[in-house]
């Protein structure tokens, strides 16, 4: 089996009105001071340049001081990768708590805010070069990284997962507020992020040569600033040996995260048996796929996504099905596809991430007219769900600390 691993971008919040706190800078800093008290531990904490697929688990910093990244080492089974999950949102939950937060698996804040680009020149930079795309962009992501064996190879699966990458914005769908308004997306991420230039589907590249030419084209256009904002949906990593998938919401749920990075690595490995046994990628235009996408961010399990062999509505929970029976001989070899089922269907029961938002808000709005509009009930919800699996021993809403933030900004 290939090994594969995540990354996942988290918000910082208050526990209290459940507003995002700008605080990553000073939670990476404490933690970094504990790791170098502590002689011979592994070191909890790494820049963002140094994370290597390696024994550690880190924390970086992002885009925003609102929010933290978690990364897993290299897997080889869903347990494994499940737990790390968890301990990794534990991990920056730990340090959150230092400073009187918790730590939320939203991939956008339901609350209003004006947040905080993190302190480097880098990010300074794309705050001017980019101006509100920049100043707004608070999104959360979830990036699934699968082993290949070289290059060439994963073009051949960039080339072959293109058209069913959309399935998984609307599995993973986590963010139907922004900034304290009901959007009426499920996946409302899937639309901010989009704003970049470089985002979104690509075209079918036929070789390493060819993706290479398209990388060095954009960065001679000067609208990026380097490779590092290469926003395609699927992309070879610059630093691991790896096909990075990056359409997902964050999870709200540490299982549904696990889930989907079971069936990104099946497609990577489906796509390479495709590409040994002369199978020619499915020739779906650029435009097509970005409608997939626009269907899947608004509708999510809702409604009806874009079949990704027809490229024509069908229900939703119909082309879920089908991307698992595609994927059926790799799941099954893995040992993966009773699990694989079983979540997708436990999924369509409790509804994504986007649907328990709405439903906890509603609860909220059913018995008070509170004056956040239900919203901040809504990421007290989502604190729990975080960190909510076997092993978890953090404290409940109840018993949350006094905030003992360092700075207001």
């Amino acid at each position: 089996m290939r090994t594969f691993g995540v990354e996942e971008e988290l918000l910082i919040v208050d526990p209290g009105s459940g507003e995002p706190l700008a605080l990553a800078d000073a939670l990476l800093a404490a933690r970094k001071l504990a790791a170098d008290d502590a002689p011979g531990k592994p070191r909890l904490v790494k820049k963002k340049a140094e994370t290597t697929c390696d024994d550690e688990m880190g924390l970086s910093a992002e885009l925003k001081l609102e929010q933290i990244e978690t990364q897993t080492r290299p897997c080889l089974d869903h347990a494994e990768l499940l737990r790390q999950i968890r301990a990794g949102r534990a991990l920056a939950d730990d340090a959150a708590q230092g400073h009187g937060a918790r730590i939320a698996a939203l991939a956008t804040s339901p609350l209003a805010l004006s947040s905080h680009t993190t302190p480097d020149p880098r990010y300074a930079r794309m705050l001017e070069r980019f101006g509100l795309t920049a100043q707004e962009q608070l999104t959360c992501g979830f990036h699934v990284h699968t082993y290949i064996e070289s290059p060439d190879e994963g073009v051949a699966v960039l080339d072959r997962i293109r058209d069913k990458l959309a399935v998984l914005i609307a599995l993973s769908a986590n963010s139907p507020f922004w900034n304290g308004l009901e959007t009426g997306f499920e996946s409302y991420r899937t639309q901010a992020w989009n704003r970049w230039p470089s985002s979104g589907p690509s075209g079918i590249y036929g070789s390493l040569s060819s993706y290479r030419r398209v990388v060095t084209r954009l960065l001679d256009s000067g609208v990026v600033l380097d490779e590092g904002m290469i926003y395609f949906d699927a992309r070879l990593s610059r630093n691991h040996p790896t096909v990075e998938v990056r359409v997902a919401d964050v999870c709200l749920r540490a299982e549904d995260a696990a889930l989907i990075a079971v069936l990104v690595r099946a497609l990577v490995e489906s796509a390479c048996r495709e590409w040994r046994e002369g199978v020619e990628p499915a020739p779906v235009p650029t435009v097509l796929l970005r409608m997939a996408t626009w269907q899947a961010s608004n509708f999510g399990l809702r409604g009806e996504l874009l079949d990704f062999g027809s490229f024509r509505p069908a229900p939703a929970e119909d082309v879920v099905r089908s991307l698992v029976d595609y994927l059926e001989p790799v799941l099954a070899e893995n040992g993966e596809l009773d699990l694989a089922r079983r979540g997708i269907e436990e999924i369509f029961a409790r509804g994504t991430g986007a649907a328990e938002q709405r439903t906890v808000r509603q609860v909220v709005l059913d018995k008070a007219e509170p004056d956040d509009g239900g919203l901040g009930a809504v990421v007290a919800h989502a604190v729990r769900a975080t960190h909510k699996g076997e092993g978890y021993a953090g404290p409940d809403d109840e018993d949350a600390p006094e905030l003992l933030r360092v700075r207001h900004l």
